[in-house]
């Protein structure tokens, strides 16, 4: 069974294992708590990856635990995003003086003549956390207080946002990612750049033509009979996991029959996901979308409501979540299938950043995250069917898709969105 799991992991294949537990956690208040106090009890290793680190208060406290454990004898090991981290990546440095930490940064932006690099649109927006290969944290949650905004200040109210906590056998899927991309960055290349440097041309040829041969990866659409909790982890890279995520989506978007509940604060989803709403929503499945009504960046909103008349068209129910800042990347589909991540539904996330999702096949699972969905929903603002149609609609939905067309040009990302 061990033996399996490693060839599953080295091909790049998504599947799930049984015999899980899994933890549904609200925000860095219910998530910090737990990594510090498993980080705390570590005794072998621990690894983390996320794309904001900050140095608020909240931030340093899991710092001085990661050093505390490193103090202890434990080997720790930690990489940050060059982009997200930037601005306190110099605080986490001084922090971290005189300590055994490793710190690896993924696209370091330290010099001018880094923007100028190919490939510095592609980024780690992953979120993840493994403690002695026995826990694991995945989600969507940034090392910074829920109570802080980096471009926006200090907010009354927490933002949304899920991340799990994982015991069983996926957690060694969670190890196999995590480390694969630290080293990516310790060693300081790419790992896209690491294959045409090193593979015989010979060789690559071979495996992309095995790959065209085989399809893509992708998760089978009949869960084996596994013991509960079902789960699979699934990642997003530049090479042949390219859109492993977006068929998850899309494979339980098709196959949904009831219901299909979906939080995303970026969301410009390309075709095949458009598609599959629309058709869900067209043969009597319940659609509802939570998005951003407190919006960061404003092309970023500017980009969902382009999409607006063309969904609420179909009978999609769109919601905007304005109580606080809304960054949970999670769904719920006919209360068995639900994910938690870290991916967007955007041509940032799908198609360029590299990104973890875990996939729950649970009824019991669901239906808790389905709870906090519904609390979220019932405090946010249903959008209506006036404007968003005519000429002006579809310049808008004009607009924002060559500027998508742009960035997926300028970032490397090829194939249809």
């Amino acid at each position: 069974m061990r033996a399996e799991r490693r060839r599953r992991l080295r091909a790049g294949d998504a599947g799930f294992v049984g015999g899980n537990e899994v933890e549904l956690l609200r925000g860095g208040d219910q998530l910090f708590p737990r990594m510090q106090a498993a980080i705390a009890q570590a005794h072998a290793e621990v690894w983390l990856a996320t794309y904001i680190f900050h140095d608020d208060a909240a931030a340093l406290a899991l710092m001085d635990a990661l050093i505390e454990a490193d103090r202890r004898g434990v080997r720790v090991r930690v990489v940050v995003d060059g982009f997200g981290s930037n601005a306190s990546i110099r605080t986490l440095r001084q922090r971290l003086a005189g300590s055994g930490v490793a710190l690896a940064v993924f696209r370091p932006m330290d010099r001018w003549w880094r923007w100028l690099q190919p490939g510095q649109l592609r980024r780690l927006h992953q979120k993840l956390c493994v403690v002695d290969h026995a826990l694991a944290f995945v989600g969507g949650v940034n090392i910074v207080s829920d109570r802080l905004d980096i471009h926006h200040g200090v907010t009354e109210q927490p933002r949304l946002d899920f991340a799990v906590a994982l015991r069983g056998p996926v957690v060694e899927h969670v190890a196999q990612g995590l480390r694969a991309i630290w080293s990516r960055a310790w060693l300081g290349r790419d790992f896209d750049d690491a294959l045409i440097d090193y593979i015989p041309w010979r060789r690559r040829l071979g495996a992309w033509m095995g790959q065209l041969l085989r399809g893509p990866q992708r998760l089978p659409m009949q869960v084996p009979a596994l013991a509960p909790v079902c789960v699979a982890f699934v990642m997003r890279d530049n090479l042949r996991r390219r859109r492993t995520i977006e068929h998850a989506y899309v494979d339980a978007i098709r196959s949904a029959r009831e219901s299909i509940d979906l939080i995303c604060p970026y969301f410009y989803p390309g075709q095949r996901i458009r598609q599959a709403l629309r058709r869900a929503a067209d043969g009597g499945v319940r659609v509802r979308l939570l998005l951003q009504g407190k919006v960061d960046y404003r092309l970023a909103g500017w980009a969902a409501e382009a999409l607006y008349a063309e969904l609420l068209g179909h009978g999609v129910e769109i919601y905007e979540y304005t109580p606080a800042f809304l960054h949970a990347k999670v769904a719920v589909v006919d209360g068995h299938w639900a994910t938690v991540g870290s991916s967007n539904i955007d041509p940032l996330s799908l198609l360029v950043n590299l990104e973890a999702n875990v996939v729950v096949h649970d009824a019991g699972f669901a239906g808790r995250l389905g709870v906090e969905v519904q609390s979220a929903i019932a405090v946010a603002e249903r959008v209506g069917q006036g404007g968003g149609t005519g000429l002006r609609a579809m310049l808008h939905r004009a607009v924002v898709a060559w500027f998508a067309y742009v960035f997926l040009r300028v970032a490397g990302a090829g194939g249809r969105y």
